[in-house]
């Protein structure tokens, strides 16, 4: 079976993480990447993200490796992309930019099968797809999936874990995020009074598309969820803050951490726990998509607990090529059932 063949739209944290992740699996090829950066800073901004663990050479217009080569792009319009000259197979766009169906729609007319998103939608899209949350949902017809974000993906999880073993009245999310290359290092007019401050010396308040994709691939949590951002001056790492109100007073700290111990267990690599006194720092290079602190948990009423996890884009950019690889799999499915 040959690898999915994808065109990566965006070379920012989240395309440099997902393209070093692609290079440690065959069954994944990025052949061609787009991005309005030099090249050769593109390739140094790769090597800094990804360390010595990868040999990647930049060839003119390509970056090149033991995997085979990726052409360099300079666009940053989906409608200027031949993906098919790429015979790309698959598009992944990473901007940021472009989270609404029309925005993604030129990817397909150019070429590309399907296209995932990093970042959840603006509008609805074919499928909004979080790993380890609803996979059950997809369907070999869809065509422009989100898979979420890091944040995302990591309180939905948490809130699976927990509805699917107890009654649950109200969740109340609060991420405590690191801060993002949208925000300004010094105070610059933005598009709202707080995002016009500076991110690297503020705790910034924001709101959060997490709310409204969380309860739309968790029906049961919808209507039961408020969530909430604080940007916060720190470059890696973020933390979930949950609190959580039980149908059931007698659920105390012990049953949740041991919850989420056996939950582990059961997708590792997914989600992970710990009982390390850990800071944000010390998640870097984690693939996890939520690692949850037992030593955070704590009753907070006569109801009410509190759990906290923690993550980084790195399990985000896995994720994502997990649920492409989660579609490559309908699609055998399909073909051998048409056979």
């Amino acid at each position: 079976m040959r690898p999915h063949r994808i065109g990566l739209m965006g070379f920012g944290l989240v395309g440099r993480q997902l393209y070093q992740h692609a290079l440690a699996d065959e069954a994944f090829d990025v052949v061609a990447i787009c991005d309005i950066g030099r090249p050769e800073i593109l390739h140094h901004l790769f090597t800094k993200t990804a360390g010595d663990h990868f040999d990647v050479a930049l060839e003119g217009s390509h970056l090149a490796s033991a995997r085979g080569r990726a052409r360099l792009m300079p666009t940053d319009r989906p409608r200027e992309i031949p993906w098919d000259a790429f015979g790309v197979d698959i598009v992944v766009d990473a901007t940021g930019r472009f989270r609404s169906r029309e925005d993604l729609l030129p990817h397909l007319e150019n070429g590309a099968r399907r296209v995932f998103v990093s970042k959840p939608p603006v509008g609805r899209l074919d499928r909004v797809v979080l790993s380890g949350v609803n996979e059950e949902e997809a369907k070999p017809g869809d065509r422009i999936i989100s898979a979420g974000s890091p944040t995302t993906t990591a309180t939905a999880l948490a809130l699976k874990t927990i509805t699917d073993a107890y009654g649950v009245d109200h969740a109340s999310m609060t991420s405590v995020h690191s801060y993002t290359s949208d925000q300004s290092l010094q105070d610059y007019a933005g598009p709202d009074f707080r995002r016009s401050r500076s991110g690297a010396e503020n705790i910034i308040p924001n709101e959060t598309p997490v709310l409204q994709c969380v309860q739309q691939v968790l029906p049961a949590i919808a209507g039961k969820l408020s969530a909430y951002t604080l940007n916060v001056p720190v470059q890696v790492g973020s933390m979930l803050d949950l609190t959580l109100a039980f149908r059931d007073e007698s659920i105390d700290v012990e049953d949740l951490n041991s919850l989420f111990v056996e939950s582990a267990k059961r997708r590792p690599g997914l989600l992970g726990t710990t009982d390390d006194p850990i800071v944000s720092s010390d998640v870097k290079g984690s693939a996890l998509s939520l690692l949850v602190d037992l030593r955070g948990t704590l009753k907070a009423g006569r109801r009410t607990l509190k759990l906290l996890g923690w993550h980084e884009t790195l399990g985000h950019a896995r994720r994502i090529l997990d649920v492409i690889d989660l579609y490559a799999g309908l699609d055998r499915a399909e073909q051998e059932a048409g056979k």
